[in-house]
């Protein structure tokens, strides 16, 4: 007897193959036949007029500190993301020592945006080793998790303070390679590294791994050769110059992996947009001339941002303002109050290749802090500069300053539009990328790129008609899977584990974005609602049923070559 079968669905098998009507029949956590199916089951979803199809991937999250608070991984696995990776832009939170861990917590604050009283309260910070991370996990999770040891995490825990600042000493590289080899062997998936200058520590400098020099980076990523089933993941920044370029490619040659970056990202339907998003695939040309594979991540609609005086984050990465966030917020709110300090922030950003991002005008209020401020919210900066009689940037830091820093907003995007997604669709289905690049269990007040599987389907799929659903569902799980190596995920094929997702086409949507109370110590984060997925099934359990959690933890925790087999590169030695 089965234990579940699904009948009555078109069935979408994440092969790219044409949509067929048929049932699936599950039995010890995997499917044993797809068709039609006479066997009986102890339990039976009848998927009329929706789609069945492999469980969405989601290549790159931050999800490390949310597991211990969250087993479900929300809302990745209502918008049917049945498996996740973590670890990314050197960013674990294991190996840990007492001492590196004091600093990885309000590092991640500031560089990924996790409120630091919900890390303090909501995660134990007393594992050691990777495996013992791994271990905590076992048995929790509602999807499949896996993660890479980060290269910050692994820097100070070896260099401690020296970590900022100094370079590795042969002696710190040893022992460098040798924690890694060791997190490895315990079921670290790979390395991961940042050399990103929007990356910086809590008190403003950057975080380890940029300290780090290109012989350092490409040594650590060596070891990844000798185990099966690892990979890496650098990311370059939005500068994409020779020596990024470069190093890209020696990432991907020195570990015999692909190396994968993000995010790829198309705005909008503009030239400038365009010209930008090609070269940056032109990376993968010149990594593919070397026999290296350079995957970049798209990420699949508008990445719309919130940002803030308050992190930073984004801000200090515009030339000349990043010492006003090592200040501070006494200090930091005194120098915003200052004629001659604002007029030179803003002939800096105005100044500089952040000329677009300064159009102070065009920037949304998304949210606001205070009685003073509410009046603003929902408007322009230009719109309320007018209100207040003030020019858009006195206006803009006048409002910030009246919410304690904390004010929400949003640079203009736009590209919600047929043919903003049209030539995102064209990124989609190039074969140099993957869709991904999500940021899920990132910037917690800042964006909502965690919901890109149902963009795709919504907007993409039903509401543009820009890509074909099998395509689509293809670009959601089987290439995915097949960049990370996954072992039998990614298909809905006969001896393959039972990762399910059922949806009705004609509804699947993302909700709205809403600041959604529900973290430790009662701190908010940016959530939107799924629409449409009835069912999500994990390893053969119903995790999400008619969109309700069960409460089943039926997530496997993934460990480098007994869940992943290694992918292969034009020059693997």
């Amino acid at each position: 007897m089965l234990d579940i079968k699904i009948i009555n669905g078109t069935i979408v098998d994440g092969s790219g193959q044409p949509r067929r009507q048929g049932d699936i029949g599950i039995r010890n956590g995997r499917i044993v036949a797809v068709g039609a199916i006479d066997e009986k089951a102890r339990q039976t979803i009848d998927a009329a007029g929706q789609v069945v199809c492999p469980g969405f991937i989601d290549v790159h999250t931050h999800y490390d500190a949310q597991v211990f608070w969250d087993p479900t991984l929300s809302p990745s696995c209502y918008h049917g993301v049945t498996t996740i990776f973590g670890g990314f832009c050197g960013f674990s939170i294991a190996p840990l020592t007492p001492a590196s861990g004091k600093y990885l917590m309000p590092m991640l604050a500031r560089v990924e945006g996790m409120p630091l009283e919900s890390l303090a309260e909501g995660v134990p910070w007393d594992w050691t080793s990777f495996g013992s991370y791994l271990d905590r996990l076992e048995g929790r999770l509602a999807i499949n998790a896996g993660f890479l040891a980060g290269h910050s995490a692994i820097r100070r825990a070896v260099m401690n303070e020296r970590a900022v600042g100094e370079r590795a000493t042969e002696q710190d590289l040893d022992a460098m390679r040798q924690l890694l080899r060791e997190s490895i062997e315990q079921g670290a998936l790979g390395f991961s590294t940042t050399v990103s200058t929007t990356h910086n520590d809590a008190d403003g400098n950057p975080v380890p791994s940029r300290h780090a020099s290109r012989e350092e980076i490409l040594a650590l990523a060596r070891v990844c050769r000798d185990y099966e089933g690892t990979a890496v993941e650098m990311v370059p920044g939005s500068d994409f110059n020779p020596d990024v370029v470069d190093l890209l490619a020696q990432l991907s040659l020195a570990a015999g992996r692909p190396v994968n970056w993000n995010p790829l990202a198309i705005n909008s339907a503009s030239e400038r947009d365009r010209e930008y998003a090609q070269r940056q695939l032109a990376a993968s040309e010149y990594g593919r001339d070397k026999g290296a594979r350079v995957v970049p991540l798209t990420v699949p609609q508008t990445m719309t941002i919130r940002i803030n005086f308050l992190s930073g984050m984004v801000f200090d990465a515009v030339p000349g303002w990043a010492a006003l966030f090592r200040m501070p917020v006494a200090e930091r709110c005194a120098k915003l109050r200052d004629a001659a300090f604002r007029k030179q922030l803003d002939d800096s950003a105005k100044n500089s290749s952040w000329s677009g991002f300064a159009q102070w005008r065009n920037m949304f209020i998304a949210q606001t802090f205070s009685e003073a401020t509410r009046a603003y919210e929902g408007k322009t900066v230009g719109e309320a500069a007018a209100m207040m009689g003030r020019e858009a940037f006195d206006a803009m830091l006048d409002i910030a300053l009246a919410d304690d820093l904390k004010t929400a907003f949003m640079p203009f995007t736009g590209g919600d539009d047929r043919e903003s997604y049209a030539i995102r669709a064209e990124f989609w289905r190039d074969e140099r990328t993957v869709i991904g690049g999500s940021d899920a269990g990132a910037h917690l007040d800042m964006i909502d790129t965690f919901a890109f599987s149902t963009k795709v389907l919504g907007r993409g799929v039903r509401d543009f008609g820009v890509i074909e659903l099998e395509e689509a569902v293809r670009q959601l799980s089987q290439q995915p899977a097949q960049l990370m190596g996954l072992r039998e995920r990614g298909e809905l094929r006969e001896g393959w584990y039972a990762d399910i997702v059922i949806f009705d086409p004609a509804t699947v949507a993302c909700g709205p974005a809403y600041t959604r109370f529900d973290l430790p110590a009662g701190a908010g984060r940016l959530y939107a609602d799924a629409i449409g997925i009835s069912h999500v099934l994990v390893n053969g359990e119903i995790i999400i049923r008619h969109g309700d959690y069960t409460g089943a933890a039926a997530g496997t925790v993934l460990r480098s070559g007994r869940d992943t087999r290694t992918v292969a590169i034009p020059g693997a030695a």
